[in-house]
């Protein structure tokens, strides 16, 4: 078997994945991620964690426990053009306007506790593509 084939030797099915996000305020992070990302909010236990997602995308959200500030997600999405559209009107803390990458035509937004959302689409076939640049790295 080679490497990019996947083992299902168990037989078990992954049924996805839903990255946990620590935060500060829960309630302050509902407020981004439903108010500026656009995200729906499914059930919440407040003061403790809570879900949220937009079309297959989905977060949760853990206050004070769990993980780590300063998480990356990377979040496929169908046109990054339009949505950096939508979220500088909405005043989001974009880290990085749409690049076009071999791999994503790719933005980043900054959520109130330090976590990168990647939201990419596929690459502009009539754009250059850039160069990594590594804009979050911390001395």
């Amino acid at each position: 078997m080679s490497g990019t084939e996947a083992s299902n030797a168990s037989g078990t099915r992954f049924e996805g994945s839903i990255p946990i996000f620590r935060v500060r305020d829960l309630a302050v992070s509902l407020d981004h991620y439903v108010g500026v990302l656009g995200f729906k909010l499914h059930w919440q236990s407040p003061g403790i964690m809570a879900s949220v997602s937009r079309d297959r995308a989905s977060l949760m959200l853990c206050e004070g426990d769990q993980g780590n500030p300063g998480t990356w997600v990377w979040i496929g999405v169908e046109d990054a053009a339009a949505l950096f559209k939508e979220y500088a009107a909405k005043g989001a803390n974009i880290r990085l306007a749409p690049v076009n990458y071999p791999w994503a035509y790719e933005m980043h937004v900054e959520d109130p506790d330090g976590h990168v959302l990647r939201f990419g689409s596929e690459p502009k076939e009539d754009c250059p593509f850039s160069a990594w640049v590594d804009w979050y790295r911390r001395e």
